[in-house]
């Protein structure tokens, strides 16, 4: 089975990681895609605006109850400190996983050299960069190690839907109808999340 990961906080989960997710997983050939919410993001800091951790993975399983595309794996969730991808891949090899193919935006991409141990994660995983209609880079900034990436990189649906404009949404009181699932706005709703 081809499977490919999708981490984040996901803070919440919607409709354009869905569709983003569905339409690699198309393109590439993936039997799934395995959603991994973060417990603790490196890059994010510890703050009001971030659900906790066990909303944020009770959200993604409801999000995709009903999609046998995908399923939801809490293995950062139940890890202690920072979730950094290398010690993912390592733990999902561990469990027998033979390659680990990693879903990132392709604005991300210039961070990778400075990710966590960047080497040994390029040696563990094998990223596929989503990509807006348009989007382009010069892949001669990057260091020579990194410039394969640019044979990963496919094109998404163009989806102008964002976790801090939910959130925005939310605390202002205005609707998020069609931006989640339906079972996401029912779940914030009813645990008055992104209130403050």
């Amino acid at each position: 089975m081809q499977r490919l990961c999708f981490g984040g906080s996901f803070n919440p989960i919607h409709n354009g990681h869905l569709q983003c997710a569905i339409a690699v997983a198309q393109q590439v050939a993936y039997d799934r895609v395995v959603l991994i919410p973060a417990g603790q993001p490196p890059h994010k800091p510890v703050n009001a605006q971030m659900a906790p951790a066990a909303d944020r993975l009770s959200m993604c399983r409801l999000a995709v109850a009903k999609n046998p595309l995908f399923e939801v794996d809490d293995l950062e969730i139940n890890s202690s400190g920072p979730n950094y991808t290398v010690d993912t891949a390592q733990e999902l090899r561990r469990r027998g996983w033979e390659k680990i193919s990693w879903l990132i935006g392709a604005d991300m991409a210039r961070y990778l050299p400075k990710w966590h141990e960047p080497d040994r994660m390029l040696a563990e995983v094998h990223f596929v960069l989503i990509a807006r209609p348009g989007w382009s880079f010069d892949w001669e900034t990057m260091p020579p190690k990194f410039r394969h990436l640019q044979q990963n990189v496919v094109e998404a649906p163009l989806l102008d839907i964002s976790s801090s404009e939910i959130r925005r949404r939310i605390a202002a009181g205005e609707p998020i109808t069609d931006l989640t699932p339906p079972a996401v706005a029912d779940y914030i709703a009813a645990h008055n999340l992104y209130r403050e």
